[in-house]
């Protein structure tokens, strides 16, 4: 019965229209009260949740992303991504794939890629000629990167329920974000040749080494943060520390756009969106913990493991799962309800642990772009003033690629595996 409640409360929360959080927690106080388990037990849960050392990094990196985010580096992104692809046709979407590549190494978040980089390039598309569909559909299909490619706030959970090492988190991503970069800047081109989108004139050499040269310092932050990670000087926590003090020393010192008076602000805006993370959080290890005292997890591997113990098959039949919560589940809320007994899944059959967890980050970015509930679609299609129908036809070929990408990550585990091994054996 309470199981039955537990769910039926959920999806009808979903159905609705409540935010994920508050689903999780109604849903999951619903069970309390009906299995008549003290009503306390669900903040004891949510603290336990919560009270995880590397967690703190999230509130740290954020804050980071949006100090150099107001600073000014929106702008010297996309000059310098466009300073590179900008007169190939089609140049501002292969800019747009360009920059949020570059731009999630610093945010590590698909939603401010998919606010920051959308609010500058699906405007200036536009204005180029380019359809709004298309503008909408490649820069929230672009800002899925961003999560794949360190630092990543979804690998930093993953590290907290798993206990593989976030360093190594961070850098299995590497290669799977760029590869998922440079399929959709394909992706790109051959839809601008099929559709003859405008192209710029070439700026010249020049305008790449002055691009890069203003790009520079914010670049460099991605390099701090996995310096500090990679050389063992500092914790996940103290690289997020250490990066949101230089973004701030560069937004007010070098680049000087970042005006002192609003740093209060900033904090306050970073703090909100972090609490808002780790209330998921909470409310999620309270759902996670119910569906682990059903024995839930128990149950799906007991069932998959029933129709074949084939590693390739798993594999599919994982990624097909995560697609499908991927279209209705937000990406944070399905890593702490979901990955633990899909690990022991993989285990069961041999897939190494760190391989596993980076194409089910992968999995579900591309959630994030899927109907009905994909985030940076409704992000996206309302910068570009548009229903969100015609956003998802644009889109579909990206979904594509992706989807490709995701089987090559998912078969071939040395993408992912192989730099790790190399850095941090």
């Amino acid at each position: 019965m309470g199981l039955t409640i537990l769910i039926l409360v959920f999806v009808v929360g979903l159905v609705i229209g409540l935010p994920v959080a508050v689903t999780l927690g109604v849903s999951s106080l619903s069970y309390l009260l009906v299995m008549g388990i003290p009503p306390v037990v669900m903040p004891q849960k949510m603290y336990a949740g919560m009270d995880v050392f590397v967690l703190l990094s999230i509130p740290g990196f954020i804050l980071a992303g949006n100090l150099m985010n107001r600073g000014g580096i929106t702008e010297r992104i996309i000059r310098f991504a466009n300073s590179l692809v900008g007169w190939i046709r089609g140049g501002l979407g292969l800019t747009n794939v360009g920059a949020s590549m570059l731009f999630g190494g610093i945010t590590g978040t698909a939603v401010a890629d998919a606010a920051s980089i959308g609010g500058v390039m699906i405007p200036g598309m536009k204005k180029a000629g380019y359809p709004a569909d298309f503008s909408a559909a490649v820069t929230a299909a672009s800002s899925t990167v961003g999560p794949i490619i360190p630092p990543s706030v979804p690998m930093i959970i993953v590290g907290a329920l798993s206990g593989i090492s976030v360093g190594k988190m961070f850098l299995a991503g590497a290669i799977p974000g760029i590869l998922m970069g440079v399929a959709m800047m394909v992706t790109t081109y051959l839809i601008a040749r099929k559709k003859n989108f405008p192209k710029q004139d070439w700026q010249g050499v020049g305008e790449i080494g002055k691009s890069f040269a203003g790009a520079f310092w914010a670049l460099a932050m991605t390099g701090i943060i996995l310096y500090g990670l990679l050389s063992g000087i500092a914790t996940p926590t103290e690289t997020a520390i250490v990066a949101s003090v230089y973004a701030m020393v560069i937004g007010l010192f070098i680049y000087r756009e970042l005006p002192f008076m609003e740093i209060p602000r900033i904090v306050v805006d970073s703090a909100v969106s972090a609490t808002g993370i780790l209330l998921l959080v909470g409310f999620a290890n309270v759902f996670g913990w119910i569906l682990v005292s059903e024995q839930i997890p128990q149950a799906i591997a007991a069932a998959v493991l029933s129709m074949t113990d084939n590693k390739f098959l798993v594999i599919l039949i994982i990624n097909i799962l995560l697609l499908l919560v991927g279209m209705f589940m937000e990406t944070i809320a399905a890593l702490i309800i979901l990955f633990v007994p899909l690990l022991a899944l993989a285990v069961a059959v041999d897939i190494e642990p760190l391989h596993f967890a980076t194409f089910a980050v992968l999995n579900l970015m591309i959630g994030l772009t899927t109907p009905p509930l994909g985030v940076c679609l409704f992000v996206c299609a309302g910068i570009a003033r548009l229903p969100l129908t015609p956003v998802v036809i644009a889109i579909l070929p990206f979904l594509f690629t992706n989807i490709i990408v995701l089987l090559l990550v998912s078969y071939v585990p040395a993408i992912s595996t192989w730099l790790p091994s190399v850095l941090m054996p």
